[in-house]
């Protein structure tokens, strides 16, 4: 029989050996020991911890991902936002200062009209009844004047006789002196007549101008916006002048904004202002601020004093900026909504970058300015040999309040070649808030960072979305 000869494998047995028959060698393993088994896998084991342990020491941190922004160029503004209301730039109501029954109703809604076209008519029979008898009333003065002309001649002349008789002594003075009281009393009783004459010519321009109120007719250029009253109505003007139509010039317009009195400061007559409207956002109408009120539109209907209105008043104030904008094709209505803008400033072409991407502000002279710079400024000898004595370290100065204010140097974070942020100090211009302008420090095409997203908040984002992570080794 051939030989066999035996070795050692791990998971083969004799049996296996046998049977693999007489043609080959066949090599017969013998099972290890359990416990030097375990042994070695056990430093297996410990090696691979080691070596993942040296490999996250030794191993840089990964660079966290950057959320990043390109300086652009475009157009800047600053402005301050308010909401307005459209109004007309002139608003009349025609009311009717004669009482009595409209007749008729010359307009409709929404009519043009001239200034004196005829709007209504009101019943005149009751005016007209007035002014025939003012006119008769004056015929009848004018009478009686007439018959006290007369009288007054015939006086005269009874004076100049009796004053002549009196002369040739033909006459006593008791006749002399009566003549001359009846003189006096005629002249009194013409002035009296002249005074109620005027009266009654003052009577009869008031009737005329009654029978004239009966005519309503328009008092300026306009379009008919509102009809109050209508055809058969009786009117009554002895308390108050009721409305019959109402009259607004469209052609101009009033737009009303509401600045409120964080920004109103900012503001003044002849700024730039621009608008748009609900139904075309997309038009910008243009126009310059005509006015702001010094007091706030409900001062109007405030019962108490102004004093203890303000301490009492916990709601917000607003001041009423008014302009004015052309409206040729009747676009723009009354009490229409208007998004209105009063431009501060404005940059064009500019170097823009995001607001957030802003840093802390630093002084002019830029961030890190020790006190011992100043005096190597001024005379480099006395630095020297305070340095050389040792007799008191540099101290960091610290930026001076007011002149921290007024900066408008900023840091921010640029991306570099090799793809890390490194900070950088700016010169800003304009900020809207959202934007911002760049004056120096940074050129068309750099990348600021705007914010960044580390592993641990990567991973922490991944375990929120999938649940907890199931790690271990290999199922046996």
């Amino acid at each position: 029989m051939p030989c066999v000869v035996a070795a050692v494998r791990a998971g083969q047995t004799v049996a296996d050996a046998a049977f693999s028959g007489p043609e080959r060698e066949t090599t017969v393993k013998l099972p290890l020991p359990k416990t030097r088994r375990n042994r070695l896998l056990l430093a297996a084991a410990l090696l691979v911890a080691v070596a993942a342990a040296l490999y996250w020491g030794l191993r840089k941190p990964a660079a966290p991902s950057l959320a990043t922004s390109p300086v652009t160029r475009g157009n800047l503004e600053q402005t301050v936002d308010a909401t307005g209301v459209i109004d007309a730039y002139t608003l009349v109501s025609v009311g009717a200062q004669a009482s009595g029954q409209i007749k008729s109703l010359k307009v409709q809604l929404g009519d043009v009209v001239k200034q004196g076209d005829l709007i209504a008519e009101i019943d005149s029979t009751t005016q007209q009844n007035s002014l025939m008898n003012a006119e008769a009333a004056l015929e009848n003065i004018r009478a009686q004047r007439a018959v006290q002309q007369a009288t007054l001649r015939e006086a005269e002349l009874a004076f100049a006789r009796q004053k002549q008789m009196l002369a040739d002594e033909a006459t006593s003075r008791a006749e002399y002196e009566s003549a001359e009281a009846k003189l006096a009393t005629a002249r009194a009783q013409l002035r009296a007549l002249d005074a109620q004459t005027r009266q009654r010519e003052t009577e009869l321009g008031t009737a005329r101008a009654n029978l004239g109120y009966t005519r309503i007719t328009a008092p300026i250029d306009g379009t008919v916006v509102a009809v109050v009253a209508e055809e058969g109505r009786t009117v009554n003007a002895n308390q108050s002048a009721p409305t019959i139509v109402k009259l607004a010039r469209l052609d101009l317009v009033t737009v009303n904004a509401e600045i409120s009195e964080a920004d109103v400061v900012k503001v003044k007559a002849g700024m730039p202002v621009y608008f748009t409207i609900l139904g075309n956002p997309d038009h910008r109408y243009e126009a310059k601020l005509r006015t702001v009120n010094p007091a706030p539109a409900s001062i109007s209907s405030d019962s108490t004093s102004s004093s203890s209105s303000s301490s009492s008043s916990s709601s917000a104030v607003y001041y009423n900026a008014l302009f004015d904008v052309e409206n040729p094709d009747g676009t723009l209505r009354i009490d229409m909504t208007a998004q209105v803008s009063v431009l501060l400033a404005q940059a064009r072409d500019a170097l823009l970058i995001p607001t957030v991407a802003l840093g802390p502000k630093v002084p002019e002279g830029g961030p890190g300015r020790a006190e011992g710079d100043a005096p190597r400024q001024r005379g480099n000898g006395n630095a020297a040999r305070a340095q050389g004595d040792g007799a008191q370290r540099p101290r960091r100065q610290q930026p001076d309040a007011a002149a921290l204010a007024a900066s408008n140097s900023y840091i921010v974070r640029v991306v570099g070649k090799d793809g890390q942020p490194e900070p950088r100090r700016i010169k800003a211009g304009l900020n809207n808030g959202s934007s911002v302008e760049v004056l120096e420090g940074l050129a068309e095409g750099d990348l600021v960072v705007v914010g960044e997203v580390t592993d641990a908040e990567r991973a922490s984002a991944r375990s929120t979305m999938r649940g907890p992570m199931m790690m271990g080794g290999p199922r046996r």
